[in-house]
């Protein structure tokens, strides 16, 4: 009797096992369309066996609940990749923008074509050579300079806004960044005190979900720590998150824009530098936008006082000399030249067409302006050539971040598929252990079933009776 019960043990222990792998089976089934879900398989261990007259005898198996398959090095090459992939779609997101501002009959472009503006500009000067008391072309040289002017400094505007947009993007991410991080460390402190030792399940599942959404944002590092708890920090070691605290990130204004720090620490060039989406906004902030603002400020610096010095050299249709007048708006330095530009002159007879001294028929002076447009009055180059070089550059930089852009994209859906193909629930599998665990409490109740055959015939004194 001893060995039938022995049986009834190991028999119920079976059911017990197969029933709680299927339970791990329909949590699968119950949380396939979670994507931060990882896919558990049911931890099978063999009972202690017990030895009678030395002979050992198996306990069978019991199923301690579900491992989940996560493979913890990938997860983390897909966040760093993450990083880089954010950080390359908010920059070119941002450079398009920028770029727009240069592209002729764009939906964003509302200041025209520069460099048709400077080409109708110096050729206005061209038709006043010819006629240089003519008041229609003296008009005309105001209004193309208008237009150039109005351009350049409409667009100059532009740049500015989109770096204040820009500067706001990046204290809204900071703002979600701090609450990623703060329920980070509320869920590294549940992972330490429930699960020291081992995966803590749904418990790691939220931890990697808000770890995905911080890289989407920022770039950071993560150490893992004792009692199965994380550390994370900003690319250069700044700490957010130790374990159950975290370190908000905190802004202020320096120079005009908004800056990142941690405590007391300056972190602007660590997140800048970083990767996430932080960093391609800062980028685009710090570096793009000045970059281009620059050149412009250097075509307008050098356009206006060139012209004013010219037209100050000649004799006006007042017969003034050497007095006219500037017209455009004097630049006192390159920075800020752009958004200032204006034309200030307002009396077509102050251009000064004439040369000092000449007489008012003379186009001399003209010439000499119109002559700018190929002199290289713009860090060795033409006023036309300066433009279209630097506009080149630009497309060069969105051409290039284009290339990148897509090439860490797929990076990071392929690390997704590899990642996926462990981790994600699959139906088709899930229905396969659904069978076959099926298939085993089936067997597992048939014994079950001819064991209290067994026994009730041994009650019976071998007679067969049918067991109810």
């Amino acid at each position: 009797m001893g060995t039938i019960n022995a049986a009834f043990n190991l028999i119920t222990g079976a059911l017990d096992a197969d029933q709680a792998a299927l339970n791990v089976v329909s949590n699968n089934v119950a949380n396939a369309s979670n994507a931060s879900y990882t896919r558990e398989v049911s931890n099978w261990e063999e009972n202690q066996p017990i030895y009678i007259n030395g002979i050992e005898n198996g306990t069978g198996v019991t199923v301690t609940g579900g491992i989940s398959q996560r493979d913890r090095v990938l997860e983390q090459r897909l966040q760093q990749q993450t990083q880089a992939s954010s950080s390359s779609t908010a920059l070119l997101n941002a450079l398009t923008t920028l770029q727009a501002n240069f592209t002729p009959a764009s939906s964003t472009n509302s200041s025209g074509n520069i460099g048709s503006d400077i080409t109708n500009f110096f050729d206005a000067y061209t038709q006043l050579e010819s006629s240089p008391t003519n008041s229609a072309d003296r008009q005309q040289v105001l209004e193309s300079a208008n237009t150039l002017a109005g351009d350049i400094s409409s667009t100059a505007a532009n740049l500015n806004a989109q770096k204040s947009s820009l500067d706001q993007s990046a204290a809204t991410v900071a703002s979600q960044v701090n609450a990623i991080t703060t329920s980070l460390a509320q869920v590294n402190q549940q992972i330490q005190s429930l699960s020291p030792n081992q995966d803590a399940g749904t418990l790691e599942d939220e931890r990697q979900a808000d770890l995905g959404q911080l890289s989407q944002l920022i770039g950071v590092n993560q150490i893992t720590t004792e009692n199965n708890g994380m550390s994370i920090a900003t690319a250069s070691g700044q700490l957010l998150v130790s374990e159950g605290s975290s370190f908000q990130i905190t802004t202020g204004n320096v120079d005009g824009v908004t800056h990142f720090f941690v405590g007391s620490t300056d972190v602007t060039s660590d997140l800048t530098s970083g990767g996430g989406e932080i960093g391609g906004l800062l980028t685009a902030r710090d570096q793009s936008i000045p970059t281009t603002m620059a050149s412009l400020d250097q075509l307008a610096y050098g356009i206006a006082s060139q012209v004013n010095t010219v037209n100050n050299a000649g004799t006006d249709m007042d017969g003034d000399n050497g007095n006219a007048g500037n017209i455009f708006n004097a630049p006192s330095q390159v920075a800020g030249s752009a958004a200032s530009m204006a034309v200030v002159m307002t009396d077509p007879n102050k251009i000064a067409a004439a040369g000092l001294g000449n007489g008012t028929g003379d186009g001399s002076n003209a010439v000499a302006a119109a002559n700018l447009s190929t002199q290289s009055i713009i860090n060795g180059q033409t006023p036309l050539n300066f433009y279209s070089n630097f506009v080149g550059t630009l497309g060069a930089t969105v051409s290039e971040t284009t290339t990148q852009n897509t090439a860490l994209t797929a990076s990071v859906s392929q690390l997704q598929s590899q990642r996926d193909s462990l981790s994600a629930v699959n139906l088709n599998d899930e229905a396969s252990s659904l069978e076959n665990f099926q298939r085993s409490y089936q067997a597992a109740s048939q014994v079950f079933t001819i064991l209290n055959s067994v026994m009730s015939s041994a009650l019976n004194l071998g007679v067969e009776t049918a067991v109810a």
